[in-house]
C-alpha cells in the first residue's frame, strides 16, 4: 500500500482490476450466487460492494481534491502516511464489518456491477491532473477503520480494498470444489 508515485498507485489499481475480471469472468450464475456458511456475501454481492465503494472514494477524492485546489495548496508530491501503511498491515487477515452504506441491497447484475466499476475508475482517472497539481495530503476524510485519510490514501485504499475482496473470492471459490 505503499507506492512512491502516482504511477505506481494507478497501475496498482489497475492490475487488482484486471485480477478481478480474471477471477469472476470465467464463473457461473450458480458460482456467483453461491455464499458458503461462514461468509456474508455471495461473489456477486461482492462485486456490487466493491462498485458502491470505489463509487464512494471517487466522490471523496473529488471533494478532498477540489478543497485543495480552492486553497490554492500546490502538489507535494505521492505520499501515504506511515500510520496508514501500518493500519493497513494491521487489518490483513482481519474480517472488518463494512458500513451498512455499502451493503450489496439492490440485486445489481454483474454486468452492472462492473459498468459502474468502469465509471469510477474513470472518473478517479478524470482525477489525475487535479492530483499532479493539487495536495492530495490535505484536507482529509475519516473512513470507519482508518481514520482520517488524504485524497491520495483514499486512492490507495480503493485498490487495496479490492485487493482484499479478490482473495475473499478466490477463497469462497475454494470453498465451492
Amino acid at each position: 500500500m505503499k507506492y512512491r508515485t502516482l504511477d505506481e498507485a494507478y497501475a496498482a489499481n489497475d492490475s487488482v482490476r484486471s485480477k478481478l475480471k480474471e477471477t469472476v469472468a470465467p464463473l457461473s450464475e450458480a458460482q456467483l450466487n453461491a455464499c458458503p456458511e461462514d461468509e456474508k456475501w455471495s461473489i456477486k454481492q461482492i462485486v456490487e460492494h466493491l462498485a458502491m465503494v470505489n463509487d464512494g472514494a471517487v466522490r471523496i477524492c473529488t471533494r478532498l481534491l477540489s478543497k485543495a485546489e480552492e486553497a490554492g495548496r500546490p502538489a507535494n508530491g505521492f505520499q501515504v502516511g506511515e500510520d496508514f501503511v501500518e493500519k493497513g498491515k494491521g487489518v490483513t487477515g482481519v474480517k472488518l464489518e463494512a458500513p451498512e452504506i455499502v451493503h450489496p441491497v439492490s440485486g445489481a447484475s454483474l454486468a452492472d456491477s462492473f459498468a459502474k466499476l468502469d465509471t469510477s475508475t474513470e472518473a478517479m482517472r478524470m482525477l489525475r491532473e487535479k492530483f499532479e497539481k493539487f495536495d492530495g495530503n490535505e484536507p482529509k476524510f475519516p473512513h470507519p477503520y482508518f481514520g482520517d485519510l488524504s485524497a491520495q490514501e483514499w486512492f490507495v485504499l480503493s485498490g487495496a480494498h479490492e485487493a482484499r475482496h479478490v482473495a475473499q473470492i478466490r477463497r469462497i471459490l475454494k470453498k465451492l470444489d
